[in-house]
């Protein structure tokens, strides 16, 4: 699965890079998701992989908290990228004459640029927020990776202000993009409604169905790990559950995204064809 993450999304990535016709905003946004893929797999993936082979099960304190970090990091840009993509979507159906005026460069650089300070800035509040925690000398962290809740519940000190923090941050970094997406894909459904032509509506649906199904894939993963924990109170549910928006959802992102694209079929085409 690892593997197939990887290469899924480097070949998506370089498809885009060699083929001048998809050097435009959608692929932009769809480049920097399958780049923070990558990065968020190969955060718990490979030390994972490491423990299965070596037999151990043994991260050092230092370890435990850079792998928090990074995680939270490239979690948070994923969700921030989804939220953009959404926007972009809504410019295109919504106000299509005035498309490349909106979504010009700058603009297009701007969102990335901030998703990445937004999502730096958070890592490094949750994680100066654990840094301030007391922790036993040795103690075992039932997950395979370290995801930030089950790390603070395992502190000896008062955790009462990093749960706070969380939840805030929850709320507004989480809760924020996701009613940005919903409400970018309403006004999006009455656009498409307000369209005369089965085939215009159609079109018009089919540009939003790639990112639809991410977005589902990976709120409703994100939410299971949540619920499922909190309704049957096991770790290992929980982290059976994060394995869907952890390793599975980076995946299936680059195939989901180039099943009906027939730009990125004919990249990708192109890209292999000329490098084998």
């Amino acid at each position: 699965m690892y593997l197939v993450t990887m290469i899924g999304n480097l070949l998506f990535i370089l498809a885009i890079i060699s083929d001048s016709h998809l050097h435009t905003p959608m692929y932009f946004f769809l480049s920097n998701l399958s780049f923070s893929d990558i990065c968020l797999t190969s955060t718990t993936v490979p030390k994972m992989l490491v423990n299965i082979q070596m037999q151990t099960k043994i991260i050092t304190y230092a370890g435990c908290i850079t792998q928090m970090c990074v995680f939270i990091l490239f979690a948070g840009l994923e969700n921030f990228l989804l939220a953009v993509m959404a926007y972009d979507r809504y410019v295109a159906i919504c106000h299509p004459l005035h498309y490349t005026v909106i979504m010009n460069p700058q603009l297009c650089g701007l969102l990335v640029l901030v998703s990445w300070i937004l999502s730096v800035l958070h890592s490094f509040l949750q994680s100066s927020m654990v840094l301030r925690l007391s922790f036993c000398t040795h103690f075992e962290i039932p997950h395979f990776f370290c995801e930030l809740n089950q790390v603070v519940q395992l502190a000896c000190s008062d955790t009462f202000p990093n749960d706070m923090v969380m939840y805030f941050t929850s709320v507004l970094l989480g809760g924020g993009p996701l009613a940005g997406i919903l409400y970018s894909y309403s006004k999006i459904v009455s656009s498409i409604c307000a369209i005369s032509s089965a085939h215009g509506k159609y079109k018009a649906f089919s540009t939003c169905v790639s990112h639809l199904s991410v977005v589902s894939l990976f709120y409703c993963s994100i939410l299971g790990v949540y619920l499922n924990a909190a309704s049957t109170h096991t770790s290992h549910s929980s982290a059976t559950a994060s394995v869907m928006y952890a390793v599975v959802t980076p995946m299936l992102n680059p195939f989901i995204y180039s099943l009906r694209n027939k730009d990125i079929k004919r990249a990708l085409r192109r890209y292999l064809g000329g490098n084998l």
